[in-house]
Parts: C-alpha cells; structure tokens; sequence
C-alpha cells in the first residue's frame, strides 16, 4: 500500500509558483493581521490550496525555526476563583485571536508551589507567562526576570515588573466615600491576606478617605482573613466578639462580603440597617444577592496583560497600567 507523500510548504510553494517564504507567511499569520507582503488573491489562492491539499501546520517545526513555541504560561491561585477564572478568560481569547495558546497552572498562592509549577512550564518551553498570583515580597519573579524570562501581571502588582490591574487604591476610595455618605461612621474590613497588593491597595484607598474625613483610630477594625466565603465568615465572629460594633464592613473580595452577609443574618443583624456591607470586584453573584460592590475590568485585566507580553516578547517598551474601577450601587450599602 502506497503512503502518501505528506504535504508540505515546498509542495504547496511549487504548485502555486511561488517562494516557500511567501507560502509559509501567509500560513503562519496571525488572524487579524494585515499582510503588506502579499496581495489579498495571493493569499487566497495559498490558503485555498491549503486547505484542499489538507496541510496541516507543524507547530513542533515552527518553533524550532523561530524559537518560539506560541505557548503563554498563566500562573494563578485557584481556577474555581471566579475572579482569576474570568481574567483568565480575557487571556485565553486574546491569544486565540493572535494565534498563540495557552497553559494555566494553579499555584495555590503558595510561593514554593508557584516556583515549581512556573519552572514545568518553562520546561515545556512556554515563550512567557502571565502572573496572576504575584505576592509583594517573594523574591521569585525578580529572579525569573534577571534570567531574561518575559513576565507580565494581572489583578495583583509587584514593583519592578509590568502589571496590569484595577487602579484599587481608587476602588478603595469609592467604597469608603458610598458608605461615608450615607452617615455609617464606624467600619469594619474584611482585608484579604497582607501578602496581595489588592489587599493592600483597596485597604489603603479605603483608610485614606477615611483619614481625610476625620474617621480612624478605634472607629476602624481591620482583619486579614483571607478573600472567600469562610473568610468573611470568620472575620464577622472576630468583628461581633470585638469592641469596635461597625455601622458598615468594607470587603476587598465579593466572596468575602457575601460569607460576611450570611454570618450577619444567621445572627440576627440586618443587612443593610444594622450594619452595610459593600464588597469587590462585581461577580455574577453580587447582582444575584443584590451587593453593593466595586466592579473591575477583569476580562480587559487579562487581554491587556497578554498584549502587554506579546509587546514583551518583541523587545519593545512597555509599561502598567491600571484599569479605572466603578462603583455598583445595589442594595446591601
């Protein structure tokens, strides 16, 4: 039995008359990009032939010839967090748009964790990756950026490297002005964990207006608890069993705020007119339960951060950016 002879960029090149350069390029363009190195009939006729012809791409060739594999590397907490999830989302669909894949990896938030998945990933021989797990003080991402690895950030920020995020100092400013105008005086925040600049900056802007309008000292409870349900679960016990009774909880995670709602109820208190509650971020879920929230960008977070990359990986200069967040009025502040 006679097997075929595979078809290949030659085969196509000396059917259509043409360079295997020019075939190859119209083969390997991304989708979207305009090509000025061949007319729009060229192009049809090499993708028509393509197709007929039954050529398949190797992409394990292709990066041998370019060096460059088209596979991005995301890093994240957890997948089930729906707020990585969506971002993450944003990510994939740009770089199918470009051409490129994927490969996510769970860290856990775990710094030996995210090494060890980071350090698989280069193995498989990824052309970058997209951090969505940065913590402030590990050391990790400097060492990956001194041995020339392109690295860009989504939700969380680090000093040195290129992020993108939601400018949430700001979103910490909207919250703490909607719960000051509405006459609450005595606050309580669910805080996340202090190793997260989203924690960090949402708290920050928060304490910020605070301080401005004359409210701190033992008017402000501020427990770091972590970003989930439980997590604003087991802040509400640490609240009621403090001094300090708060007349409204800031959240930095809508997770966080919806447990904090829950544990308020089951002990009676009413949400909002004994205490407000507002949290962060907008996720389906807050419209469900009517909460008052901070919306972020995320799906725009994740296809920036990769076009961030991709602007890497082609040594141009590129620099951070923060995405403005928008207050959601809803019911619970």
């Amino acid at each position: 039995m006679d097997v075929p002879e595979p078809v290949t960029l030659k085969t196509l090149a000396l059917e259509l008359g043409l360079n295997v350069s020019t075939v190859s390029r119209v083969i390997n363009a991304a989708p979207g990009v305009e090509a000025k190195w061949a007319s729009p009939e060229t192009i049809r006729r090499v993708q028509e032939l393509a197709l007929a012809r039954g050529y398949a791409r190797n992409p394990h060739a292709a990066s041998l010839r370019t060096s460059r594999s088209d596979l991005i590397g995301v890093i994240v907490p957890r997948l089930q967090d729906y707020v990585l999830a969506t971002i993450y989302e944003g990510i994939d669909a740009a770089a199918e748009a470009r051409g490129r894949m994927t490969v996510v990896a769970n860290s856990l938030d775990d710094p030996i964790r995210q090494r060890m998945r980071t350090e698989s990933l280069l193995a498989r021989r990824v052309d970058g990756l997209i951090f969505g797990d940065a913590h402030l003080q590990s050391p990790y991402l400097d060492e990956l950026a001194a041995r020339g690895v392109p690295l860009t950030l989504v939700s969380r920020r680090r000093a040195g490297h290129v992020s993108v995020t939601c400018d949430d100092v700001a979103g910490g400013r909207l919250a703490a002005s909607h719960l000051l105008s509405t006459g609450r005086r005595r606050f309580a925040l669910i805080a996340g964990a202090k190793f997260a600049s989203t924690t960090v900056d949402r708290v920050g802007g928060f304490l910020e207006v605070l301080e401005i309008h004359g409210v701190g000292g033992s008017d402000v409870d501020v427990h770091y608890t972590g970003f989930d349900a439980p997590a604003g679960q087991r802040a509400i016990a640490q609240i009621l069993d403090s001094e300090l009774q708060p007349e409204a909880v800031f959240a930095v995670n809508d997770f966080a705020a919806i447990g904090a709602i829950g544990a308020l109820q089951m002990r009676g208190i009413s949400v909002p007119d004994d205490i407000a509650v507002i949290g962060y971020n907008d996720t389906p879920i807050a419209e469900a339960v009517k909460l008052t929230t901070v919306r972020s960008p995320m799906v725009e977070m994740g296809r920036l951060g990769f076009e961030k990359l991709l602007s890497l990986l082609d040594k141009e200069e590129v620099e951070s950016e923060r995405l403005a967040p928008e207050l959601i009025v809803r019911s619970t502040a």
